[in-house]
């Protein structure tokens, strides 16, 4: 009878066949020098990273560069004419612009100033990232190959657009472990927009572990009620009576472990375990009540709102605190079609205090050095109007031919910017950056090779960044 890939029962034959292979790989393992030559995989990091942590402010729906992080002045004199073609080239169009007879230009409405010593450029939109020009490395040169919204956010984090590979935060579970027994070493904290509309949903793989073992999925805290599902003892029960239950269901699954051999059985045995010790450490790590006033004012008054992204922020930090390896933001509602320059301004302040609150309470607490915080969507919005065009009243469609993400601390560059688009926003002008290049420099900074950090799942050695990828040296202190 077989179970998954694994023999529940064997024959005679089959058990003394096994066990020759059982005695030369037993030989062989002499033979290579023990147990370390047969390790699963290669010890990470591969070398002396200079992150320890990662917290990725997530923008889902597609934040407008155009309209926040790269300044095009030369589209002021240019509005309402249409695209050049040698600029538009061979650009693939979304379906909700098909029908349109023309792609006028529509420049940003906001005014732009340089900030900081560095001189970067930013909008009047983001007074508080201003304020932190100093400490960001903006990257003004993102490309990506997808044009939607499930295949882009499912690319950047997975490597691929297509569903059903592991998390980037999966990945860095799975070659750094944990460095704090009591959490997961990946949490998702999910935050709604102040205006309520939050546009794209989000699917439970994005933090999945794909073929890796289930271990190393993302954990997700909720807002309201018990932070993770399920956390918290029926009324009644004990904690002395759950720790019995547990002992009791580890030992039958150790016994199901011994006769099948799934090593997903394993898994589920160091949940439960796990499980048992977030009851204690997620009640104390939510409650941010203690937090000094200063603290909260750093991200702003929404900081005491659950489910905000203030509140998410502040709660980041205090995870990262913990060791907690890697920490996956979403905040939705950047899928501005139309209406922009009445839902934009309303994103930028949910996530423009509070972003730099975080910058500046890491650095004040001495872990922003070791710390690497990420800001950008999956793609920005195009210099052309979708649907009417006014000066003060635009929309954008999806434009992943260049857009812009900022990152901070964890051994990147301070008060600088890499990378450039063209005069209208739309196509990349130096110092291009794709997807796995970005996820090979986020490994690189944590110690690992991105080409070594490898699983093998139906008869390939797969990794994060698929078959390509460079690490950005450029950007990096």
């Amino acid at each position: 009878m077989e179970c998954g890939n694994y023999s529940r029962f064997s024959s005679r034959r089959e058990l003394l066949a096994r066990s020759g292979y059982g005695l030369g790989a037993a030989a062989l393992h002499t033979l290579l020098g023990g147990s370390k030559a047969l390790a699963a995989t290669p010890p990470f990091p591969n070398f002396p990273p200079r992150a320890k942590r990662v917290i990725f402010l997530f923008q889902a729906g597609g934040p407008s560069h155009l309209d926040l992080l790269d300044y095009k002045p030369e589209m002021k004199g240019r509005f309402d004419q249409d695209i050049p073609p040698s600029v538009f080239g061979t650009q693939r169009i979304t379906g909700m612009v098909a029908q349109q007879d023309r792609f006028p230009v529509a420049p940003t409405m906001y005014g732009f100033a340089q900030a900081g010593k560095s001189g970067t450029w930013l909008s009047e939109l983001l007074p508080h990232t201003a304020r932190i020009a100093d400490e960001i490395c903006l990257l003004r040169a993102m490309h990506t190959e997808a044009i939607n919204h499930d295949p882009a956010i499912t690319f950047l984090q997975t490597g691929s657009q297509l569903p059903g590979r592991p998390s980037i935060g999966s990945w860095i579970d799975y070659g750094l472990g944990t460095a704090n027994e009591n959490l997961p070493a990946f949490v998702v904290l999910n935050s709604v927009p102040s205006n309520g509309m939050a546009d794209q949903g989000l699917l439970s793989r994005l933090w999945g572990a794909g073929f890796l073992p289930s271990r190393y999925q993302g954990v997700q805290f909720r807002s309201a009620g018990d932070r993770v599902l399920h956390l918290s003892n029926p009324p009644g029960v004990t904690r002395e009576q759950r720790r019995t239950l547990l002992d009791g269901l580890a030992a039958l699954n150790g016994e199901l472990h011994h006769h099948v051999g799934d090593p997903e059985i394993e898994t589920r045995i160091a949940q439960y375990e796990m499980a048992f010790r977030m009851q204690v450490s997620v009640p104390e790590l939510a409650d941010t009540s203690k937090e000094p006033e200063h603290v909260h004012s750093l991200y702003g008054e929404d900081s005491n709102k659950p489910g905000t992204f203030a509140a998410n922020c502040l709660l980041a930090r205090r995870l990262a605190e913990r060791n907690v390896r890697f920490i996956q933001l979403y905040h939705r509602g950047w899928d501005h079609h139309g209406g922009l320059t009445e839902k934009l301004p309303v994103l930028a302040r949910d996530t423009d205090q509070a972003s730099a609150g975080l910058i500046l309470d890491l650095k004040q607490r001495g872990m922003l050095d070791d710390t690497l915080v990420i800001w950008g969507g999956e793609f920005g919005r195009t210099p052309y109007a979708q649907g009417p065009l006014k000066r003060d009243n635009y929309g954008r469609d999806h434009h992943g031919r260049v857009f812009s993400l900022w990152m901070a601390g964890g051994g990147v560059k301070r008060g600088f910017v890499h990378g450039s688009s063209d005069d209208f926003g739309f196509n990349v002008a130096g110092g291009g950056v794709d997807i796995h290049d970005l996820q090979a420099t986020i490994l690189h900074l944590l110690g690992i090779d991105h080409q070594k950090l490898t699983f093998q799942f139906q008869g390939r050695q797969f990794r994060l960044t698929d078959v390509s990828g460079q690490v950005v040296k450029e950007i990096i202190a």
